[in-house]
């Protein structure tokens, strides 16, 4: 099982304090550094600073980390143009190394796009662009050099493009697509997906979801092997008062999380992975919500990830 740090900074924080946590979390042993891609704070919070944007901000870390994966949980398909987003992630794939692994969706949040007049279409107009945009970035960091690639859609048309740049992983950055819809997401991650993620679901929820995909993967004939992972919040501590503590920073209850997330002493916590990995699940992306505790961090190296 790999554990992966997995960051909110639209709910407030700053490129300085983004860099600090993906340096605590490479140091510390974690797999991967992903950040959400969204522009407007949620809930009860100022959202001070405001917004970083994700692709900007994974540039500036590619350049100063060295070993862990970079990537979004996920890039909203709403915010960017597939053809200059191919661009923007190839470049931030080089700028690493090939450490950059790409998470991609609908978009969802209407009032962020009100607030900063983005398009939002209908749901069913989303997935149609979702569609294409992962065939067009996908399309263009596949073709070969030397060639060019075109493209006919029903939203999106690219002619003669020069495909450029090449991502350093050949082929290009593994896809993640996600979510917990019955039909479509399905059979998107099975025809597109290198992951698929189960985000912020119960244990028994997320083995139904995984099992939808794999049903799909088998209508579609698929062979390649589909990597399965959750995302969960996280909240730790050696005791009681220390499990409050940290609860009470991001607003939330210790009951409703140890139901709906990772809460509790280590050994609560690594026996909830225990059953997410009994599943198949192969990597947890812990939401950490409280950026300025990094002995949080330090507590679920030490006490979690060194036993799972």
């Amino acid at each position: 099982m790999r554990l992966r740090i997995f960051t909110e900074p639209q709910q407030g924080a700053s490129y300085e304090t983004l860099l600090s946590v993906a340096k605590a979390a490479e140091d510390l042993g974690f797999d991967a550094f992903f950040r959400s891609d969204h522009y407007t704070k949620m809930g009860d919070v100022s959202g001070e600073p405001g917004p970083t944007d994700s692709w900007v901000t994974l540039g500036a870390l590619a350049r100063e980390t060295s070993r862990i994966r970079l990537g979004t949980l996920v890039t909203a398909g709403t915010f960017r143009y597939p053809g200059p987003l191919a661009i923007s992630v190839a470049q931030v794939d080089q700028m690493s190394g090939g450490r950059v692994d790409f998470g991609i969706g609908t978009g969802w949040f209407e009032e962020e796009h009100v607030h900063y007049g983005i398009p939002f279409p209908s749901l069913n107009e989303r997935f149609e662009r979702l569609e294409e945009q992962i065939q067009i970035v996908t399309g263009l960091w596949g073709t070969p050099d030397g060639e060019t690639f075109s493209f006919a859609g029903k939203h999106y048309t690219l002619k003669d493009s020069p495909a450029l740049p090449k991502p350093a992983q050949a082929g290009g950055p593994p896809v993640i697509l996600g979510g917990f819809g019955p039909k479509r997401t399905p059979r998107l991650a099975a025809a597109y997906a290198d992951e698929y993620n189960v985000p912020f679901h119960q244990v028994e929820d997320t083995g139904g979801a995984f099992d939808r995909v794999r049903a799909a993967c088998r209508d579609a004939g698929r062979t390649k092997p589909m990597v399965y992972s959750a995302a969960q919040v996280v909240c730790c501590g050696r005791d009681e008062a220390e499990i409050a503590r940290r609860a009470d920073a991001i607003g939330r209850r210790v009951d409703e999380l140890r139901e709906n997330g990772l809460a509790g002493t280590p050994a609560e916590i690594v026996e909830k992975i225990g059953r997410f990995g009994e599943l198949g699940a192969e990597r947890l992306y812990l939401q950490v919500l409280d950026l300025s505790d990094l002995d949080h961090l330090e507590l679920l190296a030490s006490e979690v990830l060194a036993k799972v």
